[in-house]
């Protein structure tokens, strides 16, 4: 896979601003950090949950362009209808976002029921042409919502703990009356009958323990796509972008800058080199660091009530700041211990072809292909 050329984080990378794309008596906040780069990145999150689900991929999506973050009406507080909307009105919002911010040919990325909606908006906008689809739903095997309330908590057992107190914040947002009003458009948007209409190169990726989008529906949806390609991260549960966001931002990128061959999607690679998905080595945060980024969830949170968009956008800048400050003290620590092991001669090299790609083994139908690319 080629080598992707990665320019510094923007300057602005912690620095988020707010505003409202309205469409009647709807609007769609949306979260925007970064200014420049190639193309920019719009991430819509799944059934309930706010955009705060993506606060670690975008920083390193970041790295490339301009990332848009999504509130959809009903979620993190922003106001809904009074009848639910359609997976379709829902993409026709994201529409509008794209419109009315004059975006280019962004790259669309949605989890889990925003699969659905990005899909939905991609089969009726050919102009669109990448697509990256992380936990996609619903398993059309397993439509009931019984059984997609079981894969949801057995999945929830691989999350990690930032991401279990995510959820809870934001399903206590969003609220169980206007959550089972939505419940049923997800369950039965037909999604497989709308994938082989989507024209634009799409990248699907799963976690190893996504119960909710397991590997059959994945490789389904490979084989649905006429431009496709598959990747499973170990270790990783249905929100495989909180924990593993920089290898997530990796193959959003080289994606986007790498054609998609015939018949790709018919292989499942998985991401052997990937971290474990362990977040408290990813941070290091210093009490007044811990202290500022619970402050700020706390303000932001009150800023919601309070409709205050300004005030949402110091609260959410505030607490990334206090998050890349944490994260930086736990990289500049790893690179240490990296240099150490170098200098004692801990590196050693490997014996694989030196033109494969070093992150992946296949996966060919249900069944694991013995040989592992390692670079």
């Amino acid at each position: 896979m080629a080598r992707t050329q990665e320019r510094d984080r923007d300057e602005s990378s912690t620095h988020v601003t707010v505003q409202r794309v309205e469409r009647g008596d709807l609007y769609v906040r949306v979260s925007t950090i970064g200014t420049t780069g190639e193309r920019p990145f719009v991430l819509v999150p799944g059934i309930g949950v706010s955009s705060d689900y993506f606060e670690r991929l975008a920083p390193d999506l970041n790295r490339f362009g301009p990332v848009h973050a999504l509130d959809l009406p009903g979620f993190a507080g922003v106001p809904h209808p009074g009848e639910a909307l359609d997976i379709s009105q829902f993409a026709d919002l994201v529409g509008a976002v794209i419109d009315d911010l004059g975006l280019t040919d962004p790259i669309v990325v949605g989890h889990s029921m925003g699969t659905q909606i990005v899909t939905d908006l991609a089969a009726r906008r050919p102009e669109l042409s990448t697509l990256v689809l992380i936990g996609p739903v619903i398993n059309p095997a397993e439509r009931r919502v019984l059984t997609a309330g079981r894969r949801f908590v057995q999945a929830a057992w691989h999350e990690p703990g930032r991401v279990k107190v995510l959820a809870l914040r934001a399903y206590l947002a969003c609220g169980v009356h206007w959550f089972s009003q939505v419940l049923p458009k997800m369950m039965t948007y037909p999604i497989e009958d709308v994938l082989p209409r989507v024209q634009a190169d799409t990248l699907v990726i799963r976690g190893e323990h996504d119960a909710v989008a397991p590997r059959a529906w994945v490789e389904r949806v490979g084989e649905l796509l006429p431009s496709s390609r598959l990747w499973e991260m170990p270790g990783a549960a249905h929100s495989v972008m909180h924990a593993h966001a920089q290898e997530v931002a990796r193959l959003c990128v080289e994606h986007a800058e790498k054609p998609v061959h015939r018949d790709e999607g018919r292989v499942l690679h998985e991401y052997v080199d990937a971290g474990d998905g362990d977040e408290r080595r990813d941070f290091r945060p210093t009490l007044g660091e811990s202290l500022a980024a619970a402050g700020a969830s706390l303000r932001e949170g009150l800023a919601i009530a309070r409709g205050d968009d300004a005030g949402i956008a110091e609260a959410k800048t505030d607490h990334a700041e206090a998050m890349q400050a944490a994260f930086d003290r736990a990289e500049r620590d790893h690179d240490r211990r990296h240099d150490h092991d170098h200098d004692s001669g801990a590196e050693h090299d490997g014996d694989g072809d030196p033109g494969a790609d070093p992150r992946s083994t296949e996966h060919d139908g249900d069944a694991r292909q013995g040989r592992t690319e390692r670079g």
